[in-house]
């Protein structure tokens, strides 16, 4: 069974809620996605984006490169701005920056996230001055060090270019727990606008010490990998949709999965990858309204076998 095929019956089962791009089709106010301020700065920032990891990277011509256009039209629409790329992604920085081009909506809409991803200063610069050619902008709004690879070394390059404008953000990234005692030593250590950190709710350890640590140092977290890399929508697309999904405001079990993610007050955003609209509308839709507890996902995360 295919997302789509979910998504369908994610709306049969919750007659009565709707995508916000059915909601305009109909005439009706579409809902507004929500906003966390960075710390650092306080700056507001839209808590659904979009990743670009495989989704993105794609060649022109393709009939999946000519998706990708939807793609951004839908987070823009939606009222989201984050679009997160690294070097080790194929194509992607490349992609994205021709599509916002094409666009015309760079200054007004995205705020690019990527990576730096090798070692040495002058290796980092040079793939750095790289994705900023490959996105076509002057300024990054957040560069991150992928998955702590060198970080001291472009940190400290990165700082110097902070303190030039040449990026407004700097983070670090890491996606797997086998990593989080080297992670928090740099929260620990470093001062930092971002951490980028994977977080579902059936991978929960950032829970223990990365997501208190990251509010109580004032660090924006990103969260990738939502949908456990994939996984957990592969394993609850035969579930139907329990009933108290619509009582958050679900239709389907991404905007479920998203909904838990964003409801740890010290997460800021989330980016789940997609290469096609609808799923990008309706991951969209999970960043509107309000988010439950924790009491309420202890009580009926069971529900479900997580």
């Amino acid at each position: 069974m295919t997302r789509a095929r979910l998504l369908r019956l994610g709306a049969a089962l919750c007659a009565g809620a709707a995508l916000p791009s059915f909601a305009q089709q109909q005439g009706r106010p579409a809902m507004t996605m929500n906003t966390r301020p960075i710390p650092s700065t306080q700056e507001a920032l839209p808590v659904v984006g979009c990743g670009t990891w495989i989704g993105f990277d794609q060649r022109p011509g393709t009939d999946e490169y000519k998706r990708l256009p939807g793609v951004l039209d839908a987070l823009f629409a939606a009222g989201g701005k984050v679009i997160d790329s690294s070097p080790m992604y194929g194509r992607s920085e490349e992609t994205t920056g021709e599509l916002l081009a094409s666009s015309k909506q760079r200054e007004n809409k995205a705020f690019l996230a990527t990576k730096v991803w090798t070692s040495g200063r002058e290796a980092g610069i040079a793939q750095m001055e790289q994705s900023f050619a490959r996105l076509r902008t002057q300024r990054m709004d957040l560069m991150q060090v992928h998955n702590l690879v060198d970080w001291k070394t472009h940190l400290s390059t990165l700082r110097g270019w902070k303190d030039k404008g040449r990026v407004r953000y700097i983070g670090i990234t890491h996606y797997t727990a086998s990593a989080y005692d080297e992670v928090e030593a740099v929260l620990r250590a470093e001062k930092l606008d971002f951490l980028q950190i994977n977080y579902s709710i059936d991978a929960r350890e950032a829970e223990q010490r990365l997501l208190p640590l990251a509010a109580e140092r004032g660090v924006a977290v990103i969260v990738n990998m939502p949908f456990g890399g994939g996984g957990l929508l592969r394993r609850l697309r035969d579930k139907p949709l329990p009933a108290w999904a619509a009582e958050i405001g679900c239709t389907s079990w991404a905007q479920v999965l998203l909904k838990f993610v964003l409801s740890h007050p010290a997460v800021t955003c989330t980016i789940p990858g997609t290469s096609r609209a609808e799923h990008m509308a309706d991951n969209a839709t999970a960043g509107a309204g309000s988010f439950p507890d924790a009491a309420f996902w202890r009580n009926n995360a069971r529900s479900i076998g997580l």
